[in-house]
Formats: structure tokens, C-alpha cells, sequence
């Protein structure tokens, strides 16, 4: 099963980075392919979403369920779209001196083991580039600081 693994320090707090990856309403504002959201059900804990993902005339449903457990956990789980399975976590954590550590990671796998070859490798710069636009959202709303983002991949 291919996945995708990215470790940012970031000059934020967690509880603004588990706000900001929790506001799935928003995604389509800032996430590259998000064309549209649809937030079916959302609590405290858990919230149940739909997003449109497109690229050209390519457009595909997710269906997800996102266990929210604040502030330093979201696990997202697939439940319905195009792939066999699709499950991510964020973990935030505090760091010495302010900010704190992103853990991101996903793991998929498509209906077609071929098409899995194949795309593999675009998913991987896709996602990649799906995190880089979480952290300029950061910035956006949060402002920049004087310390840098760094990745550990």
C-alpha cells in the first residue's frame, strides 16, 4: 500500500493547526483539486464529509470520516470514493521554544492494482503539495514568524 510521510515544524501552535485541518468546509478555499466540500455531519469528536476532487474534466467523490481528537490528533478514514482505501492521520504536537511539530501521514490503494503503479508516484507530489498548501494557509491566517518551517521527511 503506497503512502506518504511528512514531519513540518511550523512556527504555530497545534491547537491552530488542528483548527485550520479540521475546518474541512473551508478546503476547497485553499486546497489544489478541491473544487467543492460537503460537510454531512460534524460534532466534537467526529464529523462526516464529502469532497469534490477535480482535475480537468476528471471530477471524483470522497467520502470520508474524520475522528477529531483535540488538539493533538485527526484521523481520517475512507468510507466511499474512486480508490479501495484512502486513511490519513495529522499529529500535533507542542515544541520547546513555541510552534509546533506536523505529523502528517496516508496510506492508499486503488481499485487497480496497475492504475496503483502508475499513478503512485503523482499521488506522492500531490499530497506533498497538498501539505505545502495547509502550511500557506497557516500563514495566512495566522501570520508568519520569524522562525521557518522546516520538513523531515
Amino acid at each position: 500500500m503506497p503512502g506518504i510521510h511528512e514531519i513540518r515544524r511550523l512556527p504555530y501552535s497545534a491547537e491552530q493547526m488542528f483548527d485550520l485541518v479540521a475546518d474541512v468546509g473551508r478546503y476547497a478555499e485553499f486546497l489544489p483539486w478541491v473544487i467543492a466540500t460537503r460537510v454531512r455531519s460534524d460534532n466534537v469528536t467526529e464529523m462526516v464529509a464529502d469532497l469534490m476532487v477535480g482535475f480537468n474534466a476528471l471530477r471524483e467523490k470522497f467520502t470520508s470520516r474524520v475522528e477529531k481528537h483535540r488538539p493533538d490528533r485527526i484521523k481520517v478514514h475512507y468510507v466511499d470514493g474512486p480508490l479501495r482505501d484512502l486513511d490519513n492521520i495529522w499529529l500535533f504536537r507542542p515544541v520547546e521554544g513555541g510552534g509546533c511539530e506536523v505529523d502528517f501521514s496516508v496510506t492508499f490503494t486503488f481499485r487497480n492494482a496497475l492504475f496503483e503503479r502508475l499513478a503512485g508516484q503523482y499521488f506522492d507530489r500531490a499530497f506533498r503539495r497538498m501539505v505545502t498548501a495547509f502550511e500557506e494557509r497557516a500563514e495566512k491566517l495566522y501570520g508568519s514568524s520569524s522562525s521557518s518551517a522546516t520538513s523531515a521527511a
